[in-house]
């Protein structure tokens, strides 16, 4: 299987050389950056809430006062330039606020910004084209902006998370400068649920919390935490932290009144309603190709994915060398991403012979493999790759989900428990583990497991069901 992954980010700056609010509206300078990016061509299709929901969040700091930025679509030179424009106008004392929404991933403890136009395939290239939460507050400290906002609204899942695994899900804890206020629309690693709508609860909520005069950025923000948690009835609760200093309203020159709602600590983070185990992000299982993928319908099939942009790179590539393993293993994980298995596997089969102790295709094979219920070739496949790489998390993970499908109860417990061992925030791993726990008859525990996961992740569910696991 393939780690899920789901990332939008919205950031917020704002500096207040004075004790007091008024005075701190009075007398600081605001800018915005807002960046909405919907048209990812590695997705099955564009967003349909960044563009809308970053048009209305400029919109209203317009009327708040701020000096506002906005990009849409923005590839990894376009926010570079537009970051570096935003940075340039900050003064000693500023507000600033960022504002992003798209798809964000975490790797190495950190959130990422993806620019539409990223080549994500392995976890150093997330590093590589992604922009960094903490190195974007860290430069706007070194600005000398006294309060410093970051709303991140990326906890979608992905098309890049069934490339590689050995990170997590959603967004990581912030470690930032001191007078940050952080906000993230789903909790630490979980995602939200894709309803489809040109909106999202987090901004649609926060916008009219951010009308209401006479609140603190805090008092807002804490008051937007419990309004996306009732109406989305505990399934998305935002994240928090704090280390600000100084007062500070959205709404110039509105004194804050006493917090209607429980106010978030300093240098703390709040809490969530959902289980004490990490929430991953949401993410919604690879949408089946037009045709269901027999032998006979792989041609059919191959002419319809031909004609998705990655496919189409990669095609292009093959034909001028037919051998370029690198591409094949891409391609491979393109079709097994979007559902077609055999295709996949068939590109996974030249891999192999092209390099024989490729870790990574030996897993993917396994998984793809899985999935097509061919399971004794499956098993050889893991086996191999844990050979190649002992304690290879996604192999483990994999090789789990062919004991489960294999009937292989405890089989399957060991590897979950190895691969959880290693990452703990591994949604499938964690369900997996709960249905094998109940075939063995420790209903309690795995109902436990079950429920963690799908607070991590409420489409776990779907996606195991298109494993043919239920």
């Amino acid at each position: 299987m393939k780690l899920r992954f789901a990332l939008l980010a919205v950031l917020t700056w704002c500096a207040a050389p004075m004790v007091s609010a008024d005075a701190a509206d009075s007398r600081s300078e605001r800018f915005a950056l807002v960046i909405g990016n919907a048209k990812y061509p590695d997705a099955e299709a564009p967003l349909r809430e960044p563009l809308n929901d970053a048009r209305d969040m400029a919109a209203e700091l317009k009327r708040d006062g701020f000096d506002v930025d906005i990009g849409e679509n923005l590839g990894g030179d376009a926010m570079r330039r537009a970051l570096d424009k935003f940075y340039a106008k900050l003064k000693p004392g500023s507000v600033a606020l960022v504002f992003f929404s798209g798809y964000g991933v975490q790797s190495g403890r950190q959130s990422y910004m993806i620019p539409v136009d990223a080549q994500i395939w392995t976890e150093p290239d997330v590093r590589r084209d992604g922009f960094g939460l903490e190195a974007v507050l860290g430069e706007l400290n070194s600005r000398g902006a006294g309060v410093k906002i970051a709303l991140l609204d990326a906890s979608r899942r992905n098309p890049f998370e069934r490339r590689f695994r050995s990170f997590s899900a959603g967004l990581a804890p912030v470690i930032a400068p001191s007078g940050t206020l952080v906000m993230y629309s789903a909790a630490l690693s979980s995602v939200v649920s894709d309803v489809g709508t040109d909106r999202s609860l987090f901004v649609g909520e926060l916008l009219k919390e951010i009308r209401a005069a006479g609140l603190s950025a805090e008092e807002t923000l804490n008051r937007t935490r419990v309004s996306v948690t009732r109406a989305s009835r505990s399934e998305q609760v935002p994240w928090i932290s704090s280390s600000l200093a100084e007062d500070f309203s959205f709404v110039p020159g509105g004194r804050p009144v006493a917090a209607a709602t429980p106010a978030t600590t300093p240098a703390t983070e709040s809490a969530t309603v959902a289980p004490l185990l990490p929430t991953k992000p949401v993410v919604t299982p690879p949408a089946p190709v037009a045709v269901a993928e027999t032998a006979r319908d792989e041609g059919s099939i191959a002419r319809a994915l031909a004609e998705d942009p990655t496919v189409k790179s990669l095609n292009s590539k093959l034909l001028d060398n037919p051998e370029d393993a690198g591409a094949l293993y891409r391609r491979g994980q393109v079709y097994a991403s979007k559902g077609a298995y055999h295709l996949a596997i068939k590109d996974f089969d030249e891999t192999i012979r092209l390099n024989p102790k490729d870790v990574e295709a030996f897993n993917n094979r396994c998984w793809a493999r899985t999935v097509v219920n061919d399971l004794q070739a499956a098993l050889k496949d893991c086996n191999e790759a844990l050979r190649l790489r002992p304690n290879f998390v996604d192999a483990l993970d994999s090789r789990g989900l062919v004991n489960l499908k294999n009937g292989q109860s405890k089989n399957a417990i060991t590897d979950f428990d190895a691969a959880l061992k290693i990452n703990p925030r591994l949604t499938s791993s964690l369900y997996g583990r709960g249905l094998a726990k109940q075939r063995t008859g420790a209903t309690a525990e795995g109902v436990l497991d079950i429920t963690n996961a799908k607070a991590m992740d409420p489409d776990i569910v779907k996606e195991f069901a298109g494993y043919g696991v239920r």
